[in-house]
Parts: C-alpha cells; structure tokens; sequence
C-alpha cells in the first residue's frame, strides 16, 4: 500500500470512529446497545468491513465499546466505569450518588459466624471470637459491579443484623453505634472470576476483577472492620491523590506487586 493510499484508509477509520463516537454522545445509542452486525454496520456507513473493524477496535481499546465473541455475541456500546476513590472514606452509595448513578444492593447473607484466621488477625479477635458475616451485591443503574463480604466483631455490634443493610454499613455503624472510621488499609490485586462470581455479577468466567481486602480503624487505632470487595474491572476504575514524590527505592519495590495503601480517613 503506497502513502496516498494509506493515508486514504487512515482517514476513513477515523470518519467511522467519529460517526459512532457522535450516536454515542448524543445518545442514539444507549449503554448496553449492540452496534448491530459488522455486514450491516458497514453498509449503513458506506465502507468496508476491514475499514469497521480498524474502527471499532480502536474505539474497544479507548474502552468506548466492548465486542463479545461467539454467538449471540457482537459489539456493544460500554457502560461507564464507576470511579472508586481510595484518597477518601466513604461507603459505596455515596461514591455512585456523587457521579450521578442510582446505588442498589441485593443482600446475599447476613450472619452471624465464627471468625476465620485472617479475620482473628486483621480483627485483633481472639481466635472461635464470634463476628457478622455480611454478603452483598452492589448495583449502579441496576448493574451488578461488585460483591463484598464483611466482617465486624459481633460483641462490638449488637443488633447490627437486625436493621435495614441495604445501604451504607458507616453510615449504619455512625449512627447506631458511634463508630466511624479513621484509618483504612486496602491492598489491591486483579484476579479472575470464578463460576460463582461470574453468575452472580452477570460476566463471563475468568473475566478480570479488582480485589480489594480492607481493614478500618477507629481514630484510637481499633480495627472494627474487615472486608473483601470484588469489583468488575470493566466498570471500575482506581483513583489515588498522592502529595509529595515517594522516593526512588520506595517505587522500585511496589514496581510489579500489589499495592497497598494506608490512608487517614476524608470528610
């Protein structure tokens, strides 16, 4: 292929990309919506299938649309990603509600069992301690983005069962029990979903997950909460606000590992 002819086939890639970029934006097409198939696709537009794809996979790769292989499948445009903030303590709903989506929850179990060992340690339990075991999915516009279990000392708790979870847990242990949090460490991996996560936050099996395990504390340093939050990696993506530079030394041992972050709680 000599330059002209190149360049030709650049600049009608880009013409597609920003005719459907323009349905996105004005809202012919709707999160969720398939695109329709590549034949009919190509022909409304009035170029090649070789010309769509180029398209359509650069739009795939800005996370704009997401295409589904197999039958039944297609391309489809992409929801957007919930921004989950890690500079500042807050439930959820709180998160969702500030970015403009409607927060919902379906409570899978709620309770009350003996702790594991990585509770005990987390939770400063003596070990056979008893703690509240709460499962839940979390939903935005309906969506199911994540599910999360977790665990609080039941002696510190009482009755915590027994009220409406389908809501912000701080806000529920603010108001009914005094307790907020002051300090929380959260260590992050990707991990890949199961069966069991995949039915339940309605994704295909081995799709990627960001795994966050969490431990709060009070402001006198008493861990009161210990959590694991699975959360569809392509719906979610990860804010941190950082002051100052972490030294050379510091960034060469996080280079390749989890990370893990200890931060003193926001408004």
């Amino acid at each position: 292929m000599n330059d002209v002819s190149k360049e030709s086939a650049e600049t009608a890639v880009d013409e597609v990309r920003r005719l459907i970029l323009q349905r996105i934006h004005s809202g012919v097409l709707q999160p969720g919506q398939r695109l329709g198939s590549e034949r009919d696709l190509a022909l409304e537009l009035g170029v090649s299938r070789s010309t769509l794809r180029h398209a359509l996979s650069a739009l795939e790769q800005a996370g704009v649309v997401r295409r589904v292989p197999g039958r039944g499948g297609g391309t489809f445009v992409s929801h957007p990603k919930i921004e989950r903030d890690l500079s500042s303590v807050a439930g959820l709903p709180a998160y969702l509600r500030r970015q403009g989506f409607t927060a919902g929850t379906r409570v899978i179990s709620a309770a009350m069992a003996a702790a594991d060992e990585a509770t005990v340690a987390s939770l400063d339990l003596k070990p056979g301690a008893l703690v509240l075991d709460i499962v839940r999915v979390r939903l935005a516009d309906g969506v199911p983005i994540s599910l999360e279990e977790v665990r609080l000392p039941a002696e510190r708790f009482p009755g915590l069962l027994e009220l409406p979870l389908g809501g912000s847990l701080y806000e529920l242990l603010e108001e009914h029990y005094s307790v907020t949090p002051a300090e929380v460490t959260e260590r992050i991996e990707v991990v890949l979903a199961g069966p069991d996560e995949a039915a339940i936050l309605d994704i295909a099996p081995g799709s990627a997950l960001l795994s966050i395990t969490r431990t709060a504390r009070t402001a006198d340093g008493e861990p009161f909460e210990f959590s694991h939050d699975l959360f569809r990696a392509d719906r979610t993506s990860i804010l941190v606000r950082t002051q100052g530079k972490a030294s050379a030394s510091e960034s060469a041992r996080r280079n390749g590992h989890a990370i893990e972050l200890q931060r003193d709680a926001g408004p």
